[in-house]
């Protein structure tokens, strides 16, 4: 049991490969200078909640009043397929793809799920 649990452990914290994101035609995904420049930038969601990545590669989410409030704090990488991986002190992992199609930037997370960065 110990053994699975360390095999679930690694797998959910193993990036999807970029040909593995569930993407839409349009999709693009920034490119290494516009990851870079996550740095320093605080995105905003259409519920409000708010992702912040600092020089350095700290990370903290805030959730909206409406989820509850309350922030989670971690670290942020950029892995070899774009994709941004957080490691929350908690010790949850997670790897999201963004990606603009159009003038939108969009979140898109393992599950496939979007959610789209209010505009700056």
């Amino acid at each position: 049991m110990k053994h699975l649990m360390l095999i679930a452990a690694a797998f959910a914290a193993t990036p999807l490969g970029a040909d593995e994101w569930v993407t839409r035609p349009g999709d693009v995904p920034l490119d290494p200078k516009e990851l870079d420049a996550l740095a320093g930038r605080t995105l905003t969601f259409y519920d409000d909640g708010r992702s912040k990545y600092s020089a350095g590669g700290a990370y903290s989410y805030t959730y909206s009043a409406a989820n509850g409030g309350g922030t989670a704090y971690g670290t942020y990488s950029i892995a070899a397929d774009g994709s941004v991986c957080v490691k929350y002190r908690n010790g949850f992992t997670r790897c999201d793809l963004y990606v603009r199609n159009g003038e939108r930037l969009i979140l898109i997370n393992e599950k496939g799920e979007r959610y789209p960065v209010r505009a700056d």
